[in-house]
Parts: C-alpha cells; sequence; structure tokens
C-alpha cells in the first residue's frame, strides 16, 4: 500500500517520505535554482581555492577543473532529480526501485552519515568564523569560549528551526536568501579585489596529470557529489509533467553559477598570497574575512552565517527524510530535530576539541564520497533506463515489482566501494585512524604517484554506473512492463 498522505496546510510542513499528492505538486522547475543558489553562493566556495592550489597546481589547472567539476557533478544532481518528479518521493524512497525496499538500508545509512556529515561541517564553519570576526572587530579578547558556545546556539537553533518547519518554508527562505546573500558576496568581491597579485597568482608552476585529477575529483565531491543524495528531495513538488531537460537545467545553472565565480576568485587571493592560503585550512571564513576593512566585518558575518546555514538546512532537512526512509517511525518534524542534536554535538566536538578542520573534513569527503558515487552510479544508470513513472505502491511494498532486495545493486555498491578505497589515500594530518585506504595503490604501485588524485571516486561511479547498466537492464525492463 503506498503512502499517499495529503499534507495538511500550515506553518509546519507534516508530509514525510510519503507520495506527495497531485494536488500538490505545483512547483515548476525553475523554482529549483532558489534552493540550489542560495545553498551554494556562500562564501566558502572561495576557500576551494586554497583547497585546490595545495594540490600542487597552477591557477589556470585550477580553474579548468574547478568549471567542470562544478557542472559536471550538479549535471548528475538534476538527473537524480529527475527522479523525484516522475516519483513524488524523496531520494532515498526512490533509489527502493534499485536496491530494493530493504535493500535500500544499505545506501540510506550511508547516505544519512554524509548529510550529518556536511551540514555538521557547514556549522562548525559558522561556529569558526563568528569567533574569528569577532576577535577582528576588537569585540572578544583572550579566551572567545564564550562567543564560540553562543555561537553554537545560535547556528545550530536556526538550522533546525527551518528544517523542521519544512520544504515550503526552507524555499521561501532560500528565495530570499538568494538575493541577500548573492549582494554582499559582490561587496565581499569588490572590496578583496585590491588583494589580488595578478603576477604572483598566475606565476605558479603546473601540476601533474595526477595532482590535477586529485583536484578534479575533490571539486566533484565537494560540490555536487556532496548533495548528489537529496537532489530528488528538492524536485519531489514537481508536476510529473515537467520537462526532464528543464529539471537537469535549473538545478545545475543554480547549483554552479555562484561556486564558478567563487572559486575562481578565492583561487586569485590564495594563489596571491601563501600566508592566506594556509589559514584557510584552519577557518575558512574568518581567514577570509580579515581581508575586509572594518565596518564591513559585521554584515559580512551575518551573511557568511546566513549563506552557511542555508546550505547546512537542506543537509539536516533530508537527513530527517532519509532517518524515515530507514524504518524510523517518527514525524519528520522530530526526525530533524533528532538530527539537529547529532549535528550540536559534532559542531561542539570540533570546534572545542579538534585541533584541525580542514584535515576530517577533507577525509570524511573522501571516505563516505566512494560510496555515495557507487550509489549515485547505480541510481543515474536506473534513472535513465526508466521510461516510466514509479509504481507508487511498491515504493513501501517488499513484496512489490521492485522487490526486497536487488542484489545486482547492493553487491555492485560493496565491490566498487571496496574497489574504490582501496585508490584513495587518506594520509591526511589529524586523522591516522584512517590510513587504512590506498591498499590498491600500494598493490601497482601508484602511491607516490597517484596516492591523492583519490581515482577510488571515480572508479566508484563509473563502474557502478556500467554495471547496473547493463545487468539491470533486463529487469528494468520486466518491472515497467
Amino acid at each position: 500500500m503506498s503512502e499517499k498522505i495529503a499534507t495538511a496546510p500550515g506553518l509546519i510542513e507534516r508530509a514525510g517520505i510519503e507520495i506527495i499528492p497531485e494536488s500538490e505538486r505545483t512547483a515548476k522547475p525553475r523554482d529549483l535554482f532558489w534552493p540550489w543558489f542560495a545553498a551554494n553562493v556562500s562564501v566558502f566556495g572561495m576557500s576551494y581555492g586554497s583547497f585546490l592550489l595545495g594540490f600542487g597546481i597552477s591557477l589556470w589547472q585550477a580553474t579548468l577543473v574547478s568549471i567542470i567539476g562544478i557542472v559536471v557533478s550538479f549535471a548528475l544532481c538534476g538527473l537524480i532529480a529527475v527522479a523525484g518528479k516522475r516519483g513524488s518521493a524523496p531520494t532515498m524512497v526512490l533509489s527502493r526501485a534499485a536496491f530494493g525496499v530493504q535493500g535500500q538500508k544499505l545506501p540510506g545509512i550511508v547516505s544519512w552519515l554524509t548529510s550529518i556529515g556536511w551540514e555538521t561541517s557547514l556549522a562548525i564553519t559558522a561556529v569558526l568564523a563568528t569567533g574569528t570576526i569577532l576577535s577582528e572587530l576588537g569585540w572578544t579578547t583572550g579566551d572567545d569560549t564564550a562567543v564560540k558556545i553562543i555561537a553554537t546556539i545560535v547556528v545550530a537553533a536556526l538550522i533546525v528551526g527551518a528544517s523542521v518547519l519544512g520544504y515550503h518554508t526552507i524555499m521561501k527562505l532560500q528565495s530570499v536568501l538568494t538575493w541577500l546573500t548573492g549582494a554582499m558576496t559582490v561587496l565581499f568581491l569588490i572590496l578583496t579585489f585590491q588583494h589580488i597579485d595578478w603576477g604572483t597568482a598566475f606565476s605558479r608552476p603546473d601540476g601533474t596529470v595526477a595532482q590535477t585529477i586529485g583536484a578534479l575529483v575533490m571539486v566533484m565531491t565537494g560540490f555536487g557529489l556532496g548533495w548528489i543524495n537529496i537532489a530528488a528531495d528538492w524536485s519531489r513538488y514537481q508536476k510529473r509533467t515537467a520537462s526532464d531537460g528543464a529539471i537537469i537545467g535549473w538545478n545545475t545553472i543554480g547549483g554552479s553559477v555562484a561556486p564558478i565565480i567563487l572559486v575562481f576568485f578565492g583561487l586569485l587571493l590564495a594563489g596571491s598570497d601563501e600566508t592566506l592560503l594556509d589559514a584557510v585550512g584552519s577557518d575558512p571564513i574568518g581567514a577570509l574575512a580579515v581581508l575586509l576593512p572594518a565596518w564591513a566585518l559585521f554584515p559580512f558575518l551575518i551573511v557568511a552565517i546566513l549563506t552557511l546555514v542555508s546550505g547546512a538546512v537542506l543537509g539536516i532537512y533530508s537527513s530527517g527524510l532519509t532517518l524515515l526512509s530507514l524504518g524510523i517511525r517518527i514525524p519528520r518534524p522530530a526526525a530533524a530535530g533528532v538530527d539537529g542534536v547529532i549535528l550540536t554535538a559534532g559542531t561542539i566536538f570540533v570546534v572545542f576539541f579538534a585541533t584541525s578542520f580542514i584535515g576530517p573534513f577533507q577525509s570524511f569527503l573522501i571516505t563516505l564520497g566512494v560510496p555515495m558515487a557507487s550509489w549515485a552510479g547505480i541510481l543515474i544508470a536506473d534513472i535513465l533506463r526508466r521510461r516510466k513513472d514509479y509504481d507508487d505502491e511498491a515504493l513501501f511494498d517488499s513484496s512489490g515489482r521492485y522487490g526486497a532486495y536487488d542484489w545486482t545493486s547492493i553487491i555492485t555498491m560493496v565491490v566498487a566501494t571496496v574497489i574504490g578505497w582501496g585508490f584513495v589515500m587518506n594520509q591526511i594530518p589529524d586523522t591516522p585512524w584512517n590510513d587504512w585506504q590506498g591498499y590498491f595503490l600500494d598493490m601497482f604501485g601508484w602511491r607516490e604517484d597517484w596516492g591523492y588524485a583519490n581515482l577510488g571516486v571515480l572508479f566508484a561511479l563509473i563502474l557502478s554506473f556500467l554495471v547496473a547498466w547493463f545487468a539491470r537492464a533486463a529487469k528494468i525492463q520486466r518491472q515497467e512492463a
């Protein structure tokens, strides 16, 4: 029996993982621009300039991989969003068509961990930026523990509050934030333009092919692939008659426009100043804020926090839906609240006890990026193979056409993940617990040249797509017959 439950209108969205009724599918493809733009216009995107140059590549190489990685990864998000239009359900419910109603719990757990990690990292960045900027203003001196505690509470409250209210509130919030944060970001670019040393920035030597590929993978996992597990959550209110091309296009444009500009500007700033390049690793937003005149710091802080909160809201809203898809029977607002508690605990740990930010963040991206890439490859193949809308009933019935377990998809994901982890290297400072990866690099003698290229993410994505495309073709045809 499908879960087509009409949601009562009101301040708080009541819809959980059930199919959105046709009467409520009133969104248009262009509406997708707002959440993706607002979530990715954050000045945090400029920090990737430092992250990319840290691979030892030149500015033109970093620019090229940024454009390719951002556009391609958000286009893949757009493909996943097509499933939301066809099925009017969250991403991890629609993924049951590829993995089985019960088998979907495997990628569901990975997805939940990924969303929790992303939203926590954004909250951490907001808290660290608050401490740095208030110190620059001279409003705090010495120990800023109290400031960080207050910032943690405020940031967590904003994120959880918006997530509990749900889809309609978030869409309205994102449309407002788009204009506010976009304007402040343009102001930041103008005020910091003088810090660019064009000669120094463009004088950086070229990196190797391996270093360039490593930077490309980081861009893809840090942008589109970091959101891919929630892409259909924001298209499930689209009409079933909406154009697939329009869904993909607005996702890609909304997610890509701001990051391409921001990363390029971040490359110019980081390439001009080695001190800034190093400082971004421990406090991404705060390091950029010190370039501003004093009068602009507080407005910058407010907008920086709002942009980070904007991204985190998407994550925690979707992580709550994922939690429900795993079989947790609580209302959607309560699920968002549970994830909010976890977010707050993770933020407190990193802000007050961890010695580095960028190390754990990169380690997180690499480790969960591999199984998420494998899942994405399988689901994209499933979406491209299908020609009809999903069977609403079967998405919630283990005895329906999608079955309880799709062992082809499950085994493919496990094998591709094991292979992928063997081709990524995680020897990152402050993460010794995660140095077990890269075993195939040693076997083939590739560690020195290709260790930091993170080939495993690309291998997992492409291998999973190819296996699912060919091995599941006949099964999908039978399901749709």
